[in-house]
Formats: structure tokens, sequence, C-alpha cells
């Protein structure tokens, strides 16, 4: 009694608790191929055979219970950070699915039905991509090889999902899926000019310029349903985004990164019905000119800029 009037005095108040593991890394084998896509116009994606399925996943627990372990250092409701890290590599031998949305879903209900103690939990997984080398198969060229894979440290997907305890089973509550780390450059085709002048602006108006953008764009399902369906008939695969934004930046004339995001959003929400929202994160990562050919306008060294870089952010919502 004297220990938690004690506690009932002190400053602090307790708003909200949360632990868990991060950066826990698997590379499954033989995953259940990715097939049965439905296509579109802007990528000849179609699926994958994931032979390999790497994947980078944090786990994030949330409880009132976990509160003593704060309070008063009883841990006897914690799971360990270490037994997660183990249920994820065990559990993830079980997984018959073809998606990493999937692999989260899989591991969090997993988690939610092994440990009471949960109350909710998030899944957070990113994409650790080993494409197949393309090796020599005969007369017939060259084609993926079946047992050699490089890393690729390009842009890749990621994936959170929210699972929530409720008394007929585990539900996503709340969920966004991406693909991070585009960077890209245009060479010609963009412009940006007419914005606002002012005894502070130094910036000369160009009607065609290069344009290098890194990129991050994210979605959310009208359906949760259909991003962890074992059929992917409406799911809405990360290659595809990431395609369906690289031909839109090809194609369109650009006024300014603002006009380019919005775009690309609205090329997303008409080739993906089942998406209710696309968000966009993008930097202005334009290179500086250090040289330039006086015979010749279209010869030029460029070099990397010093920062600081602009920032941009849109999210579009299906009406």
């Amino acid at each position: 009694m004297n220990e938690d009037r004690a506690h009932a005095r002190r400053p602090g108040r307790v708003a909200s608790i949360r632990y868990g593991k991060a950066n826990v890394t698997l590379y499954r084998t033989y995953a259940r191929p990715l097939s049965g896509l439905n296509p579109i116009p802007e990528s000849a994606f179609t699926g994958r055979n994931n032979i390999l399925f790497g994947a980078d996943v944090d786990v994030e627990v949330f409880g009132d219970n976990f509160l003593p372990a704060y309070t008063r250092g009883d841990n006897s409701n914690v799971v360990a950070t270490d037994t997660m890290k183990n249920f994820i590599h065990r559990t993830a031998l079980e997984f018959d699915g073809a998606t990493l949305e999937a692999l989260l879903h899989f591991l969090g209900r997993r988690f939610l039905e092994t440990y009471p103690e949960m109350q909710s939990l998030r899944m957070r997984g990113r994409e650790l991509p080993f494409p197949p080398a393309r090796v020599p198969e005969g007369s017939a060229g060259f084609g993926a090889s079946a047992v050699l894979f490089g890393e690729n440290r390009d842009d890749r997907s990621t994936a959170t999902l929210h699972l929530e305890r409720r008394d007929s089973g585990p539900i996503v509550v709340d969920h966004r899926c991406g693909r991070e780390d585009l960077r890209l450059i245009k060479i010609t085709g963009s412009a940006f000019a007419s914005f606002l002048r002012d005894d502070y602006t130094t910036l000369p108006e160009v009607r065609d310029r290069p344009l290098f953008v890194y990129l991050d764009v994210f979605w959310q399902y009208a359906d949760v349903a259909d991003a962890v369906s074992p059929d992917p008939a409406r799911y809405v695969a990360a290659e595809q985004v990431a395609d369906c934004v690289r031909v839109v930046f090809h194609q369109f004339v650009s006024m300014s990164i603002q006009h380019l995001v919005h775009e690309m959003g609205q090329r997303l929400l008409e080739r993906f019905p089942q998406l209710a929202e696309v968000t966009f994160e993008a930097q202005n990562r334009l290179w500086d000119t250090a040289v330039r050919s006086e015979s010749n306008p279209k010869l030029v060294v460029y070099t990397d800029p010093r920062p600081p870089y602009g920032s941009i952010g849109l999210t579009l919502r299906r009406d």
C-alpha cells in the first residue's frame, strides 16, 4: 500500500507503452510463388517464383498488462524480445503465403493466438530483395537461375499491419503498404517556372530541366482483406506500383514535383480501384551543373548537390 501511494505521488503519468524486436531478418526458401495478378498497361510484372523470400521484420506489442514492468520492474507478463525473434524465425517456416503483407498477417495472428498477454501488435516488414541471376540457357539465350541470386539494394517493398485481439479472433485495424527508395532521374521533360518571386528569390525559372527525385509511395486498401488474401486477384504488387510511377514520370511533362506526384497518384487510383488512398513523400535531389558545353547544350557534366533539398508530400483519397 505504501509503495502504491509513493507511485501515486510521482509527477509522471504513463500515457502509452510499447516494446518489441526490430530488424529480425529472415530468408525463407521456396515460399509459395506469386501468380494470378491482375495486369496493368504500365508494368510487365506478372509475379515471382519466391524461391528466395527475404524480409526484415519489426514487431511492437501493446497492452496495459505490461505496465507493471515499467512501474515496478515486474516482468511476469513480459514476453522477452529474444523470444519474439525466435518465434518469428520458427513460425516463418510454416508460412504458406506469397507476399510481404501475407507474411506479416500470418505472424501477427500467430503472436496473438499464442500470447494472451498481448492485446494488440504492430508488424512492419521491409523486403530484402534477392533477384535471380541471369544465366545462359543454351540455344534459348539467357534466363533466370533457380539457384543463384544477387542482393538488390534498389527500391523495395514495405508493409505495416496493426492487429488487435477481438472475441472473434485477431483482426487488422490499420495498415499501410509501400514502395520505398525509388531514385529516378529524367534528363528532359520537366519544368519549374512562374513561381512566386520576391527579394529573397534567386532561383531562375526553367522551362526544361533534368529532374532527379527520391520517392517513397504508400497506399491503403479500401478493404484490407485484399492485401492479405491467398487469392492475389485484387492484390496490388509493389513492383507494379513502382513500374506505374516510372511510366508516368517518363510520359508526363511536369511543371513541378507537386504536379508530377499528383499525376502519379491519379494514375495509381485509376489502375487500382481497390485502393482507397495513395501517399507520396518526395525529395528534390536535382544535380548541380558543373560544366556545360559551349557548342552543344545537350553535353553537360553534373555533380551531386549540396544540402538542403526540397521535400514534397501528397495524399490522395478516393472520392
